[in-house]
């Protein structure tokens, strides 16, 4: 079932949004962190940093041949499988495919009934800063 418009992060919501157990869907966001690539310190910039959250997070996009990739790490587990989730949700999309992802899919992971109001917001924080930084890369990209 199509919720986002990513194969990639539909198929994480629904494995997120079948887990009965709340602690269930907390191991996989851990599970999501361990998996993260390490993140090069030379990465660590300040407009690479994600606003808005509560632990430090920095997520950096890059277009190559029409498509985003993207690393990133955070200090706290929990917001590092939150990130880890996007990254994985939003690798290879097009710029446009990832402007359009509607937050509304948070929802649908049951994520939000055991997250804390401020990883929630940061969790959308990181989203936001995902697609801001999906639409500088291609309007760069129409310049060149």
């Amino acid at each position: 079932m199509a919720i986002t418009g990513s194969p990639a992060l539909d198929r994480i919501v629904e494995r997120l949004g079948s887990a009965s157990d709340p602690k269930r869907r907390y191991e996989y966001v851990l599970w999501l962190a361990k998996r993260l690539a390490p993140f090069p310190e030379e990465l660590r910039r300040e407009e690479a940093k994600v606003r808005g959250c509560v632990s430090q997070v920095y997520v950096v996009g890059e277009l190559q041949q029409g498509t985003l990739h993207w690393q990133g790490d955070s200090d706290a587990q929990i917001t590092k499988g939150l990130l880890a989730l996007l990254i994985e949700g939003m690798e290879g999309l097009t710029p446009s495919q990832a402007q359009a992802i509607d937050p509304a899919f948070i929802a649908a992971t049951g994520l939000q009934a055991s997250l804390t109001p401020s990883r929630a917001n940061g969790f959308l924080n990181i989203l936001r800063t995902m697609q801001a930084q999906a639409a500088a890369l291609a309007t760069a990209a129409d310049l060149s």
